[in-house]
């Protein structure tokens, strides 16, 4: 985790264990088309949240984009899915959050699904395979087919907010985060202005 970030978000740093790698860093080193990184989510507390396993593809001046197909295996705690349609993972250079882009074969309808996070970290863990691991902030900004864009789960970052103390710094940032992605998604803003459709393009190669 970036110095600014342990000193913005003390806390969460050790309390789901020992560190098993030290090769972390936001800014992911020797990364190369098709290789294998797995996306690991925990909550605050550091417990787990979700596990998706995705190819990356490569980088532009939004960040480093990882393609997540049809028929993956996904694990969270209580639940387990192969996914149903293809989707684009976008991990951006700077930001409290990360992107995830779908095309119309969602079952569901969703286009965006952004997961305000923190703690942003790619480690290495073999040749030819990383994991990005994130620290999920609750707060969703969604774009679907028939709502159009919502940020969803705010009850719940409110419970947590309270449950798992987080300070006081991280609430407002991350619903300032929530408000500014709202108002990027509506307007499509880069990188939601169809960026993706080169890199589901390159995916599906």
């Amino acid at each position: 985790m970036r110095d600014e970030d342990e000193l913005k978000y003390p806390g969460p740093a050790g309390e789901s264990g020992p560190v098993l790698h030290t090769t972390t860093t936001r800014v992911p080193n020797g990364l190369q088309p098709g290789q294998l990184v797995v996306s690991r989510n925990r909550k605050w507390n550091g417990k787990a949240h979700w596990v998706v396993p995705g190819r990356y593809l490569g980088e532009d001046q939004h960040g480093w984009w990882i393609f997540q197909g049809t028929n993956e295996f996904c694990s969270g705690p209580g639940a387990a899915f192969y996914t149903r349609s293809d989707a684009v993972l976008l991990v951006p250079r700077q930001g409290d959050w990360v992107a995830t882009f779908y095309d119309a074969t969602h079952p569901g309808g969703v286009r965006v699904y952004i997961d305000l996070a923190v703690g942003h970290e790619w480690t290495h863990i073999r040749p030819a395979v990383t994991e990005f691991h994130v620290i999920d902030m609750d707060l969703d900004v969604i774009r679907t087919s028939d709502r159009g864009v919502f940020i969803d789960d705010q009850d719940e970052f409110a419970e947590h907010s309270v449950s798992m103390r987080y300070p006081r710094r991280l609430i407002e940032d991350i619903q300032a985060a929530a408000d500014g992605l709202y108002h990027a998604v509506k307007a499509q803003d880069a990188p939601f202005d169809g960026t993706d459709v080169e890199w589901f393009t390159k995916g599906r190669i």
